[in-house]
């Protein structure tokens, strides 16, 4: 090979050489996103229910929107101001422009009227136009907790209520819906081993940025 045609050789190898890199790169990213993609766990029905302004709040107000949902009611003593607390963090996460909603709804709805949840929200900051305290009937909320979001709740049996507070066992998990009503991911946000602000709300703010990026 003559002196002459080693730099063009040269030049030609090392052009290969980064477009078969190249490659490589985009091939490991595009499997590992789909390793990451969150999976489709279900659809959420529609429903009408009144949020803590007294205005009706049905899903159309939230497609095209991802939201983080989870269920409470505000005479709990045990988690749920803790869940609520954590709620307000993530609220706080948000920046203003973001497009995100978040839901809480009650499982006592026969104490917690839009009157109670308007105290309720107002006491933990709640922006009204992101955050909404839901209620209804027991049927309403029933069918959008446990068939469309996965979230339970259990009446405490009279004789077995520890005091006035104790009437519900409900999920300590945020749930979090997609743009097309589409249940993607659930969260547990406390119990033993649970780190919430290093661990959970990181990877929860991912997946709603993830989802606010899907088509």
């Amino acid at each position: 090979m003559s002196s002459s045609r080693l730099p063009q050789t040269f030049w030609v190898g090392a052009f290969l050489l980064f477009g078969l890199l190249g490659l490589a790169y985009l091939l490991s990213l595009a499997e590992f996103q789909k390793q990451r993609a969150l999976p489709v766990l279900g659809r959420i029905a529609d429903f009408t229910l009144t949020n803590q302004d007294g205005r009706l709040t049905t899903l159309a107000d939230l497609t095209n929107r991802v939201w983080v949902a989870d269920i409470i009611f505000t005479r709990c003593a045990g988690p749920c101001p803790r869940m609520t607390g954590q709620m307000k963090s993530l609220q706080d996460k948000l920046l203003p422009n973001n497009g995100a909603r978040l839901v809480t709804l009650t499982t006592d709805p026969d104490f917690d009227t839009p009157v109670v949840m308007k105290r309720y929200a107002d006491h933990f900051g709640a922006d009204a136009n992101r955050w909404f305290f839901l209620t209804g009937t027991k049927g309403q909320i029933g069918a959008l907790a446990a068939n469309s979001l996965k979230l339970s709740a259990v009446p405490i049996k009279p004789e077995e209520q520890k005091n006035a507070a104790d009437l519900f066992i409900h999920t300590t998990i945020f749930v979090v819906v997609d743009k097309h009503a589409q249940l993607r991911g659930i969260f547990e946000t406390g119990g033993e081993g649970v780190d919430w602000a290093d661990n959970v709300q990181p990877k929860l703010l991912a997946a709603i940025h993830r989802l606010e990026r899907e088509p």
